[in-house]
Parts: C-alpha cells; structure tokens; sequence
C-alpha cells in the first residue's frame, strides 16, 4: 500500500470479494465465457477501478496472483489523482505486464468510456465512494474546516461551481433541503438562514456560521467528538458534486457491463449512498415475479440474474482498521456477482 497520497479502506476485503471474477484467462475459458472485449488490445480478464484516488486497491490487486487482471482501466474526476496514478500505478502495473488505461472522467461516464476503449465487457468493475485522504487533507481543496481555506469542494476543479460560488447565490429554501436531504440535519432551517445571511467564502467562516446557528439541544447531541458543521460540509459536497445523481447512473450502468460471474463492488461512506446501492443490488438479486396461481414447476421458475456474494448486509473494517485507520469507521463494501 502506498500512503502519502490516500489510504485504501477494505482492502483485503476487497481483494477477496473480487478473486473470483479475476481469475485467469483460462479458468474463464473453462467456464465457457464469452470474450470479454471486442478489441485483443485489451486482453481479458479487464478490470475498472471507477474511483482510483490513491490507486491503493488496483495495486492490491495486482500484487495477488489471484487477482492479478491483464488490463486495467483507471477512473477518477480528480486530475490530482490520475497524475498520481500515472506517477505511481503505471510502473507497477508495466512490471508485471498488465495493461493500463487511465481516464479523467467521473464514474457516472463508465458506458461511454467503455464503448470509447471497445470494450464490451469486464470481470470486475470497484467504486469507492469516499473523499480521498489527499482531497480531505489538501486545505486548498476546500473539504475540511480543520483549515482554514477558500470554500471549493469541486472533486474536478476544471469544472462546475465551487462550494463558495453555490452560496453565493443559493436561496434559503433550498439550502435547506439540500441540508436536510443530503446531511440529514434537524437544524436545517435556521443553520440555512444563517449562511444565507453570511454569505460565507471560506472553510472556517462556513464552520463558525453553523456552530452558532445550530441550537444548543443538537450541539449536545453531537457531542464532543463531532463537530457541528459535519453534516452541513456533506451535504454541501454532495451538491456541488451532485454525487448521488453520479451514483445513480453508475449503479444503472454497471451491473450491465460485467461478463458472465463478473462482480461489481462499492465501497459507501454514508446512509443515503448505502441505500442506493443496497436497494439496486436487493432489486437484481431477486427472480422475475412469475404471476399468482400460474402452474409452473420450482425447477423451471426463472432465477434472479445477479447474486449477492457478500450477503445482504455486506462487509465493515475489522478492529484492527478502525484503531489503524478510524476514517474507516463508517464504511461498508457491497458485491453483486452476475450468474452465469
């Protein structure tokens, strides 16, 4: 694992959750799968680490022989993150001979960075949802409130509004909902009234802004260990990234890209990215409804055309990483597995 730039939460997890799809070349040809791509240029078994960030889980697997694909294509909206990708991963991944492409665009693009690489089909396909470390810890970014810096939380700075630039011009209606919506705060009302009315531009204005408009009762309830302004910074970054929308399409995308026993795997930081990706995993792992009363044999019903391999309730860290890695405390990796 390489730090400095972001560290990989569930990672052993991830490796183990996703061996079974990057088998060989052979053991998929024992199978009987289709080929995975419609270009030999990309030799099977393909890959896609939709959110590289620090490339921590693509270098995990490429050091299991297990897992070990023979192309891999690399995502991430964060240029930061493909130039570290470039500086890091692709000597790595040209030792051991396996082909990299790396892509600057979001993962809610998948299909059409496929179809532009030829590529019909892949054995695994990994989404980490987190805020890398590097994002969260570069002041400049604009993530934190441990800093004090211009309010930007673009995950892509070379497009769409900044943070600062939402506030700007955003009504109190609406930055109320954002809030209850996307941070889930009581206090959405009067936290939004107040940052309407300071305009904040900056980290620590935004933060001081909501810790003296949210009432004494919820402050309490937080506690010491959470500071105020959390849900607020959450919600704002998942509207100025619209990352909810950006997960939609790519839960609606992915699943129909993986070949024969191939796997898509999400790792969630918070309830409302972890509902979504339950609920669409919960809908593809059910049969199709076969109508009331209509006689047909148990063996000839049809069955569901996606597994669960992880179960319904997924996998969280170890004790281990929490005490090594607390920012892992709120994670949670799902699988879906496409049967053959």
């Amino acid at each position: 694992m390489i730090r400095g730039y972001h560290t990989p939460v569930l990672v052993t997890e991830v490796v183990d959750a996703l061996a079974p799809a990057l088998a060989p070349c052979e053991a998929s040809s024992a199978r009987g799968d289709a080929p995975t791509t419609a270009d030999p240029a990309y030799p099977e078994p393909v890959f896609v680490d939709a959110t590289c960030g620090g490339a921590g889980h693509t270098l995990a697997l490429l050091e299991d022989a297990r897992t070990r694909p023979r192309t891999v294509v690399a995502m991430d909206r964060d240029a930061d993150a493909i130039a570290w990708a470039e500086d890091t991963l692709r000597p790595r991944a040209d030792a051991l001979g396996v082909r990299l492409v790396l892509v600057h665009a979001p993962f809610s693009s998948l299909a059409e960075v496929l179809d532009d690489l030829q590529i019909t089909a892949v054995s695994a396909i990994l989404a980490d949802l987190g805020v890398s470390s590097h994002q969260l810890d570069t002041a400049a970014r604009g993530f934190s409130f441990r800093a004090d810096a211009p309010l930007d939380m673009r995950m892509d700075r070379s497009r769409g509004m900044s943070a600062a630039d939402v506030l700007a011009a955003i009504e109190e209606r609406e930055l109320s909902r954002i809030l209850r919506e996307y941070g889930e705060e009581e206090d959405a009302t009067r936290i939004a009234r107040a940052i309407v009315a300071a305009r904040p531009r900056t980290t620590a204005a935004l933060a001081d802004t909501v810790r003296e408009a949210m009432s004494a009762r919820q402050r309490r309830r937080l506690g010491a260990r959470i500071h105020p302004a959390t849900r607020t910074f959450q919600a704002l970054r998942l509207h100025v990234n619209g990352e909810l929308d950006e997960l939609k399409r790519l839960l609606d995308a992915a699943p129909e890209r993986l070949r024969g026993s191939g796997r898509l795997a999400i790792i969630s930081f918070h309830s409302l990215e972890d509902r979504l990706v339950k609920q669409r995993f919960s809908a593809l792992s059910r049969p199709p409804a076969v109508p009331r009363g209509l006689p047909i044999p148990e063996s000839e019903r049809p069955s569901a055309a996606f597994s669960l391999p992880l179960g319904r309730r997924g996998q969280t860290p170890g004790d281990l990483e929490l005490e090594n890695n607390p920012r892992s405390r709120s994670s949670r990796l799902r699988a879906l597995e496409r049967c053959t």
